[in-house]
């Protein structure tokens, strides 16, 4: 691909920005690696890569990108089921070298690189019997996950991923360098703690992390869908006083055909509470004990495990490379309606990674006002995650419009709000209802850290006026 050189009509591929990593055109090696992103429904051709090495790097890059008239992108896992993090043309930064991980112990803090995976920060600080309260599948990027609020296990019990984020490094649309903590550009960070990518390039993030050193008791109890009606009614009970140890998930899916499950099972639309207890395996036996009370369970799967197995859990689940749309919702309550409307709707359920999921609210990240980061669903008792998965390119329209048929059952239930790392590519319309009350604050903002909107490429916070 040859690109036209801001305003001088030249017609050649931009040189790119003098870095100490690396720079990547079309046809050099790595630059198919470095431009592919985890959803393979988005096969977007950069005009060149920048792979930075530090904050430098990226503030050559942005003035480069500038210079030349090249629209940007931000790349720090690709774990993202809108597409965003690459386009056709313009100049791709991608944040991969940037992932380094190193643990205070006795600070209990991590610094992770602008590139770095939730896997790196896991291993590194259960180490030292910390974690961090990330999201739920390990590959994703931190900053993805972090930047757009970040919901996982650890949520209930202490907080967001971005409650979480302590500090950042971030190279801003002007190139200069900047630090957002409480003590230093406090809106920066209050605008970074959910306003995603809006606000510059994070290089480097302070994470908290909390103790936890010993195994939890998770996994999967799984009833036939037949009986989803009557399941979800019991969950929606019982989380209403659950304690913040408790992590659960309804989920439906199509049983795989893998041998820890009944042969007779494959193939079969089945209802799972996938679930976790935060605290000492003991008392979760008997916390989690009324989820396999409900009949017989065609799989009981709750196990001790450790934190690290837990949160891979759902890698192969989520392996790059298929094809993915999403659809998502935060309700204040459950009602039955609710629920009646997802029963009937969610059959035929097309795709072989095709789930639809709940997830309950509350907890530590409830108890924090709507205004206190820019992620405003505090309130919201449910998550409801409608995403289907496949491979074939055919069952493109299939898939998604079945992914919509559910969303609309459920939306007149629905609170309005939705949690932006759930959107997908087609809704830029809901990006107001991703921040709700705290939307014109963050518009103020990205007037002061971006005022030409450079940073677009997601979902996009315009500047306001």
């Amino acid at each position: 691909m040859r690109a036209t050189r801001g305003g001088s009509g030249e017609s050649g591929p931009p040189a790119g920005p003098g870095v100490t990593g690396q720079v990547l055109h079309p046809d050099d090696p790595g630059y198919d690696d470095a431009r592919t992103v985890w959803n393979a429904r988005f096969d977007s051709r950069p005009d060149l890569v920048v792979r930075p090495t530090g904050p430098e790097d990226v503030a050559a890059s942005i003035a480069f990108a500038k210079e030349e008239g090249l629209s940007l992108t931000v790349k720090g896992g690709g774990h993202d089921y809108a597409g965003r993090s690459a386009a056709d043309g313009g100049l791709l930064i991608d944040l991969s070298l940037l992932d380094g991980v190193e643990i205070d112990a006795s600070a209990r803090l991590a610094r992770a690189g602008g590139g770095a995976i939730l896997r790196s920060v896991d291993t590194a600080s259960q180490a030292h019997g910390l974690a961090f309260p990330g999201g739920t599948v390990s590959t994703v990027g931190v900053g993805g996950v972090t930047l757009g609020g970040g919901e996982g296990w650890l949520t209930r019990k202490h907080g967001l991923a971005c409650d979480n984020l302590v500090a950042a490094e971030v190279v801003t649309a002007a190139g200069e360098v900047v630090r957002a903590s409480e003590d230093e550009n406090p809106d920066l960070l209050w605008a970074l703690r959910g306003g995603s990518g809006n606000f510059g390039v994070v290089t480097s993030f302070d994470l908290a992390l909390h103790p936890l050193d010993h195994e939890v008791l998770a996994g999967q109890v799984i009833y036939p869908f037949e009986r989803a009606g009557e399941l979800l009614r019991f969950y929606r009970k019982y989380v209403e006083d659950a304690p913040d140890e408790v992590a659960c998930f309804p989920f439906v899916y199509r049983v795989p055909p893998l041998g820890v499950f009944p042969a007779t099972w494959h193939g079969e639309l089945v209802l799972a509470f996938v679930l976790a207890f935060m605290g000492p395996v003991a008392e979760g036996e008997t916390r989690l004990a009324p989820f396999r009370e409900l009949g017989d369970p065609i799989v009981d799967g709750l196990v001790p495990q450790t934190w690290v197995a837990l949160q891979q859990s759902f890698d192969p689940m989520m392996g790059k490379g298929n094809r993915w749309y999403t659809r998502a919702h935060y309700l204040e309550t459950l009602p039955d309606e609710a629920i009646d409307a997802l029963v009937d709707h969610i059959p035929p359920l097309p795709g072989e990674f095709t789930t639809v999921y709940l997830g309950a609210g509350g907890g530590a990240a409830g108890r924090k006002p709507p205004d206190a980061t820019a992620y405003a669903h505090r309130d919201a008792a449910h998550g409801v995650h409608v995403f289907p998965g496949w491979v074939d390119a055919g069952r493109d329209q299939e898939a998604m419009a079945w992914a919509r048929r559910v969303s609309e059952a459920v939306a007149p239930y629905a609170s309005g709000g939705v949690y932006v790392n759930l959107l997908a590519e087609d809704e830029p319309d809901r990006v107001p209802a991703a921040y709700r009350g705290n939307f014109d604050r963050l518009r103020r903002l990205k007037r002061i850290w971006d005022p030409d909107n450079l940073f677009r490429s997601n979902h996009n916070i315009p500047p306001r006026g």
